[in-house]
């Protein structure tokens, strides 16, 4: 769950197994709206800490925006965490894609980080996605 620590845990150990290995991370921070635990900011911002240390490349997501988007642009009216999922199934997708496919303009991980990050200690870099629309 939210709470276990096992990102935590398992960025700890690929960083002692893999340490010169580039880490890319899509952290999906909580929404009220659609929150299954109270504790679930505070376990979201603890791991934070993790992020810090261990990753080289973290986008992080808004659940609300996300939750917000699906309800504005794709017109759903109470969106379901398959919603969301897909919507940041999608993005993720698209960021990822030039590691996935070959082509003269796509990059390896080290140029993910070389290009988007300024300073190791800021490392969170903004994804934007455009258009959402919906299918009707």
């Amino acid at each position: 769950g939210t709470g276990s620590g096992f990102t935590s845990l398992l960025m700890e150990r690929l960083s002692l197994e893999y340490g010169k290995k580039s880490k890319l991370e899509f952290a999906v921070y909580p929404a009220p709206q659609i929150s299954t635990a109270v504790v679930e900011p505070y376990n979201s911002i603890l791991t934070t800490h993790t992020t810090l240390e261990h990753s080289h490349c973290a986008f992080m997501v808004d659940n609300e925006a996300v939750y917000d988007i699906c309800r504005r642009n794709l017109d759903i009216e109470r969106p379901s965490y398959a919603n969301l999922n897909r919507l940041i199934a999608q993005i993720v997708s698209s960021i990822t894609a030039s590691l996935r496919f070959e082509g003269a303009l796509n990059v390896d991980l080290n140029e993910f980080q070389t290009n988007l990050v300024p300073y190791p200690r800021i490392h969170f870099p903004l994804a934007t996605y455009a258009p959402i629309i919906s299918g009707k």
